[in-house]
């Protein structure tokens, strides 16, 4: 096309446009690039051509041509918009901001330029200012597909999935080949716990787009939800041949390796959790990472906490081995777990987090120390107690309790609002009826009572502590005068296990990955038990097979069979 009219710059100014509004980027790029050769200062040609470089993916190229542009126009809108567009894909998000701003003070009711504005907001982890950007572009563009799409992402991110959803479909009800929105609307679905209706619609956006790789994964994490982890792997795979340095489809194919038991597949895709968008703000190793990948006898190694205190408790249990590999070990602990640190055998420098650190060599997080040991199914280091509850607690506690006359259960039935798969472990206080009804003295070992919770507490069927569970060694010390600890998926869980108390673990029916599938007992706690839904979200048959489980450890009446 460039031979047939090389010197006539009004043709290839046409021409140029033509391929861009027909979607041929390339052709239009290098026609519009051909014209500023000869005519060099033309404003509105710098700027689509830097739209066409956009779709070509050469920002760089693109941000130099918008930015000529705005040199040579100061007033020209689509130019601002481009540079952002441009700097957006170059991660450089404040200045995007700054570009779609100057957009908006030439042309306030520029929708583009606000759905473009609500989308860096978002990605700078701003939904709520996002959110607005997006009404404002919807209230100047009511059937503005891209903007009810974003205002779905942002919803999603504040965690109003209901809306989220009713976004995703209006953005649907206008492009019914959105694949995005199709996506969008899976991931909200997968949060209202309707998997089967989430699955339908990630289907509809591989439909339209057979290289998605997002709706790839999405469709992954339901499979995995629903047990079916060979296909699940299938999927992510087909997910990382479509974007192979996906970090999510990495890290959600470790979950899948690891319910599976393949441990040595599993940490080692684990590690891909740094590059995941949600451990993008979380703390990075504050020195050399060691991975088991070198000798470092005779160094100082630094283990500390990167997730929470249950995966605290049961990966701590790995600073012995350190130990035996002539390594001076140092934990940074958080504080309420300081005294419960302090029981463990072997001579640690126990440092609480956010204090000074002293020097070391090299530092491990908690959650890789056992891709650092090489860590099999075959060889958890499963030896029990590696904690201990202090002896003077427990004294105190068995001044508290007074004479015990029939068994004593602990309790942990919910476990922190904030854990993001809280929906899914904690139990309404309500269906543990079943097991209150019992012959047995029943103790809260939670330090949080939630609202709904509170009027049945206050009848007292069960006996709350929470005053003086001051910190986990007063936890630990309660537990130890339990005759058996029954508990949901929470820290509490981990502590009864690490002490060898018997602990009987109540889990939904997508587990966490450390469970497994299927087993009723964890290669990690030998004292536990594992009771798992075998249906979504139904925790009654749980509790009447817990009750059941009970009531025949003491066949013989209240006070037979106890145990210290």
């Amino acid at each position: 096309m460039l031979g047939r009219f090389p010197g006539r710059p009004e043709a290839l100014k046409g021409l140029g446009a033509i391929a861009l509004q027909l979607g041929r980027f390339e052709e239009g790029a290098a026609i519009l690039g051909r014209l500023l050769e000869l005519v060099p200062d033309q404003p509105e040609t710098l700027s689509n051509r830097a739209f066409g470089l956009l779709k070509l993916k050469r920002y760089e190229e693109a941000l130099a041509s918008s930015t000529r542009a705005i040199a040579l126009r100061p007033d020209l809108v689509e130019a601002y918009n481009n540079r952002g567009n441009a700097l957006k894909a170059l991660h450089r998000l404040e200045e995007a901001l700054v570009s779609y701003d100057g957009a908006l003070a030439l042309a306030p009711a520029c929708a583009e330029a606000h759905n473009n504005r609500g989308n860096t907001l978002r990605s700078l982890k701003r939904p709520e200012e996002a959110l607005a950007s997006y009404d404002r572009a919807l209230a100047l563009k009511s059937d503005f597909a891209e903007a009810h799409n974003g205002r779905g992402n942002s919803l999603a991110s504040l965690n109003r999935q209901q809306e989220a959803l009713s976004s995703y479909e209006r953005a649907l009800a206008l492009r019914s080949g959105y694949a995005e929105a199709w996506n969008g609307r899976g991931a909200a679905l997968m949060a209202l716990d309707r998997p089967e209706e989430a699955l339908a619609s990630f289907d509809r956006a591989l439909a339209v787009n057979p290289n998605h790789a997002e709706a790839r994964n999405n469709r992954a994490l339901v499979l995995i939800g629903d047990g079916h982890l060979d296909p699940a792997l299938s999927e992510l795979d087909r997910a990382l041949a479509i974007k192979p340095d996906y970090a999510e489809a990495h890290w959600n194919k470790s979950i899948a390796k690891l319910l599976q038991g393949d441990f040595a597949d599993g940490w080692r895709l684990y590690e891909w959790r740094w590059k995941t968008a949600q451990f993008s703000a979380a703390r990075p190793c504050p020195g050399p990472l060691w991975l088991g990948n070198e000798d470092i006898a005779g160094k100082t190694l630094l283990i500390y906490r990167e997730q929470g205190l249950g995966d605290f408790i049961q990966f701590c249990r790995y600073a012995p081995l350190a130990k035996a590999l002539g390594v001076e070990v140092i934990m940074e602990v958080p504080a309420p777990l300081m005294p419960l640190l302090a029981t463990m055998p072997g001579r640690f420098e126990l440092i609480e987090e956010g204090m000074s650190l002293p020097a070391f060599d090299r530092c491990c997080p908690a959650m890789s120390l056992p891709l650092a040991f090489r860590t099999t199914l075959a060889d958890v280091p499963a030896a029990v107690p590696y904690l201990h509850a202090d002896e003077e607690r427990r004294s105190r506690w068995r001044e508290w309790l007074g004479e015990k006359t029939r068994p004593r259960i602990g309790l942990v039935w919910s476990g922190s609002r904030e854990h993001r798969n809280d929906r899914n472990r904690s139990i309404p206080l309500t269906l543990l009826e079943p097991l209150l009804k019992l012959p047995f003295e029943f103790h809260s070992l939670q330090r949080e009572i939630r609202p709904d919770d509170a009027t049945m507490v206050q009848q007292g069927r069960i006996l709350p502590h929470a005053e003086r569970l001051s910190d986990f060694a007063e936890t630990a010390a309660l537990i130890r005068e339990m005759d058996i600890v029954i508990s949901v998926d929470t820290a509490v869980a981990h502590a009864a296990g690490a002490f060898g108390a018997k602990v009987w673990i109540l889990l939904p029916f997508s587990p966490d990955f450390r469970w497994m599938l299927d087993s009723r007992r964890s290669p990690w706690y030998p004292s536990a038990r594992l009771f798992r839904q075998s249906l979504r979200g139904d925790w009654s048959s749980v509790i009447r097979e817990v009750a059941d489980h009970l009531a025949a450890e003491w066949p013989a009446g209240p006070i037979a069979r106890q145990t210290r």
